[in-house]
This record gives C-alpha cells, sequence and structure tokens, in this order.
C-alpha cells in the first residue's frame, strides 16, 4: 500500500517510525509531504523514506495521512484518488469537515497522543461507511503499531476520547510535577524524586493494566487503615482532587466539542 503522510511533525513521526519498525509500511511506500527543507533531509536520512514539499504525492497514495495542525488543513490542497482512505489524526476536525474540504467520502478520523512517540500510544478512531473492511483492517495495524488502538462506530465519542487520552498526558505531567516537588519538599534530591516518581506512575499504570482489578480496589489495597497512604488520600480528598480532575476533563470534553463546531 502506497503512503502519503502529509505533515512530518511529531506525530506524524511517531507513526512513520513506529510503522516501519513493526513492518507495517515500508520505506520505499512512503512519501512524506513536508514544508521544511531541514525536516526534509532528517526523515529522509533517518527512514530512508521519499520527501517531497508539494502535494502531488497524494493523488497516487492508497493512504494519505493528515498529520498537520488543524488551522494548516486549509493550505493543503492535493487531491486523492477515488480508491483511497484520507486518515486525519488532526483534533477538532470533524469527518465532516474532511469530507468537505478534500471532496472525499472515505475518511479516518484518529484521536492520538504523544505517547505514540515511544509506542506507548492511544489512538481512538472512527470511519466512515465507504472506509472499505481491508482499509479498516490496515489502519488498525497503522496505529497499533504506536500502541492500542480503539474503535468508536460513534464520531461523537472522539470527543471525550480527546478530554481523557488526547489530553490526558498532559494532566499526568501536572500530576508528576506536583509529586516531584512534593518530594523535594519532603527532602529528596530533585533527581531521586524525578527517578521515583516516574517509576511509580508507570509502575502503577503497569499493574493496573495486568491486575485485572478496578482503580478503586487496587487504591483501597494499598490503603492501611491510620497508615501514611490514608494520610495522604485525605489530604487530597480536602483538596477536591477528585473533583478537579472530573471538572478538568469535562471542561476539556465542552472545548474539544466547540472546536469541532468552528
Amino acid at each position: 500500500m502506497k503512503v502519503c503522510i502529509v505533515g512530518g511533525g511529531v506525530m506524524g513521526e511517531a507513526i512513520l517510525g513506529a510503522a516501519l519498525a513493526d513492518g507495517v509500511l515500508s520505506p520505499d511506500a512512503v512519501t512524506v509531504v513536508e514544508k521544511l527543507p531541514a525536516r526534509r533531509g532528517q526523515l529522509a536520512s533517518v527512514y530512508g523514506v521519499a520527501v517531497t514539499e508539494t502535494y502531488d504525492a497524494m493523488t497516487s497514495a492508497d493512504l494519505v495521512l493528515l498529520s498537520v495542525k488543524p488551522q494548516e488543513v486549509s493550505t493543503v490542497h492535493g487531491r486523492l484518488a477515488a480508491s483511497a482512505v484520507l486518515v486525519s489524526i488532526m483534533a477538532g476536525a470533524t469527518i465532516a469537515s474532511l469530507q468537505d474540504a478534500f471532496d472525499h467520502r472515505a475518511v479516518v478520523r484518529v484521536m492520538p497522543n504523544t505517547p505514540a512517540a515511544v509506542k506507548a500510544g492511544m489512538s481512538a478512531w472512527t470511519a466512515t461507511p465507504e472506509v472499505t473492511t481491508e482499509q479498516r483492517a490496515f489502519v488498525a495495524r497503522l496505529l497499533g503499531a504506536t500502541g492500542k488502538e480503539l474503535y468508536f462506530e460513534d464520531e461523537k465519542k472522539l470527543d471525550a476520547v480527546t478530554a481523557v487520552s488526547g489530553s490526558g498526558p498532559a494532566y499526568v505531567f501536572l500530576f508528576v510535577e506536583a509529586l516531584v516537588e512534593g518530594a523535594v519538599a519532603a527532602g529528596l534530591p530533585r533527581a531521586a524524586a524525578e527517578e521515583l516518581v516516574l517509576q511509580t506512575v508507570l509502575g502503577s499504570a503497569q499493574y493496573a493494566l495486568q491486575s485485572g482489578k478496578s482503580a478503586a480496589d487496587l487504591r483501597a489495597q494499598v490503603t492501611s487503615p491510620a497508615g501514611t497512604t490514608a494520610a495522604g488520600l485525605l489530604a487530597l480528598e480536602n483538596r477536591a482532587f477528585r473533583a478537579a480532575l472530573i471538572e478538568c476533563v469535562k471542561a476539556a470534553h465542552q472545548r474539544a466539542v466547540e472546536l469541532g463546531k468552528a
């Protein structure tokens, strides 16, 4: 399958690199459209793919991956082959807007996240009825190379996904920042605090995934009556930590809905 990646930024490169490493794509079947000369040279050197600054490669591609910023989509003027599928990873860009912009019906909308850069991403996606079974299977493999993928029939669910896993890494990074500052305030060297916090977050997520237990059960398992964990959790509850996170996701969801209507 011939693939054209429009936009060689962080997410475009993450998908390219992971797909090449997993054998989902071969370098000779990929063309990257990138406006920055230095970036084109880097991508060609590292991955051995064809690079160009024009959109001509879109016409002959079986799959076009649109990996530009939403505000830049109006600058993309290429046309797709009738049998091709357009895959967009742009936040807030609805299927209807993409169909109108490119006069093309076979569209896949994806909400990935930045851990895709280390093959630990979470990508949620949906597709129009015009996307064939074979194309859907290929998209699932392509996204699976960067981590996990999850399909939704209802496009509206992607707004909630954006608020949770799309924006979620930023919430986690803020949590990490705060834990590190707390550890430093408690007397630990910053380098040690960062290592302790990051490994704890990583290990907790892996444990939760493998245990098959709910987060509530795992939290209770760690919390001894009148112990240190209980004291820390009480302080969080007194500061409305749980409610703040719920409101955080609700606010991000509302903004995602607004962007989709813009």
